[in-house]
């Protein structure tokens, strides 16, 4: 049978369900107020969209005085989910949503050193299993954020030092044919820039370094998130952090100064031990003397390539930060002609990671739903459904 192309019917349709995944739950006057369609148009849309299983009547809207109460259009439970990780070498968070963002479950546990990778890819599976539970509806995406370099959604590179084993595509294709979805990786930087983006919707250009178990970097423009590696200077982890040949990797991550601190002297064994001590001092000021540096070596790079409106550092390295932060904003003054706004992000230890690649997940599930209704029509005509037609 020949394809059919989309018709503007089509379009409407999707339309509708864009907003609907986007925005609800709304009245169907609301939803004619946002998608600019007719009122014949919207409710022939939403009717066949609750034929599809993607509509269903979400409680009633209170009218004071004269009039008719209207009804919220809502999508429902039923009509999928989407899995957030956040792999991290230390911790590992799951967020699990509906297609509207509500959450499902959620769980965070101390991540598991593996050998091999279809042990962890198994281990990350299970707990993707144990978080949706209580999920209804088909699996629609997963994306699993780690600190690492990842390229084409797949692809893991220069990752931290305790998840060496992951590098290449194996653990991605190991977790997705496990679940029989998609499956996308991405980096923790962009997680977390994303989870930023996401709540505060006034954000146009800005930067986010993750300073944690290895040096993770991700930006925006018009807020929109640059993916891959920035075109303006590669990987900035490998760039001279202006301490005695140290790149800023070793520098701005936990390992990297753990390893700094003990060459110089500071006898300690985790990044949790930096806090100052009556026999440390010396070492502890030489220390955060290089940390500085490397601060401010990073922000004047991002500054003069990108000139970001804000800077942002996320990571179990950001109370460090926060200490040295007025010393870093004074030094920059001397030298740059404008200083970004700088500041930490808190987070959720795993939590937050994971939410911010559900927000990706959501993006990518709602295009994949629409494209596939636009679809449809080259597969003939459908009936009614109690589970989603698509």
């Amino acid at each position: 049978m020949s394809s059919i192309n989309p018709t503007p019917r089509d379009h409407n349709k999707a339309r509708v369900l864009d907003v609907l995944l986007s925005r609800a739950p709304l009245t169907r006057n609301k939803l004619i107020d946002v998608t600019g369609l007719s009122k014949a148009t919207v409710s022939r849309a939403v009717e066949e969209l609750r034929a599809d299983g993607f509509v269903v009547d979400g409680g009633v809207d209170a009218v004071v005085g004269r009039g008719r109460p209207s009804t919220y259009l809502d999508v429902p439970e039923t009509a999928g989910h989407v899995v957030g990780v956040g792999f991290g070498a230390v911790t590992t968070g799951v967020l699990v949503t509906d297609l509207r963002g509500r959450e499902i479950g959620q769980m965070i546990v101390p991540t598991v050193e593996h050998d091999d990778i279809p042990a962890a890819g198994r281990w990350l599976v299970d707990l993707i299993a144990q978080t949706a539970a209580s999920a209804r509806g088909p699996l629609r995406q997963v994306v699993a954020a780690l600190p690492a370099h990842v390229r084409d959604g797949a692809e893991v590179f220069r990752p931290a030092d305790r998840m060496r084993i992951f590098s290449g595509r194996d653990l991605q294709r190991t977790v997705e044919e496990l679940l029989d979805a998609p499956v996308t990786f991405d980096s923790d930087a962009n997680a977390s820039l994303l989870q930023v983006l996401t709540d505060d919707t006034s954000i146009r250009n800005a930067a986010l370094f993750s300073v944690s178990s290895t040096l993770n970097f991700a930006t925006c423009t018009d807020h929109e998130l640059a993916r891959g590696r920035t075109p303006a200077f590669g990987d900035i982890g490998a760039l001279s952090s202006g301490i005695d040949g140290h790149t800023l990797n070793e520098l701005l991550s936990t390992a990297g100064l753990v390893r700094f601190a003990r060459d110089h002297g500071w006898d300690i064994e985790h990044v949790e031990d930096l806090s100052p001590t009556p026999h440390n001092q010396a070492a502890r000021a030489e220390t955060l003397n290089a940390f500085t540096t490397a601060l401010t070596t990073a922000v004047s790079i991002v500054a003069v390539t990108l000139d970001p409106e804000s800077v942002y550092f996320v990571g179990r390295l950001s109370p460090l930060v926060d200490e040295v932060l007025p010393e870093v904003r004074e030094r920059l003054e001397r030298t740059l002609p404008a200083v970004p706004r700088i500041t930490t992000v808190s987070q959720v230890l795993g939590l937050s990671v994971a939410s911010g690649a559900v927000h990706a997940c959501l993006a990518m599930a709602h295009e994949r739903l629409r494209d596939t209704l636009l679809k449809a029509r080259s597969q003939g005509p459908h009936q009614g459904h109690t589970e989603p037609a698509f």
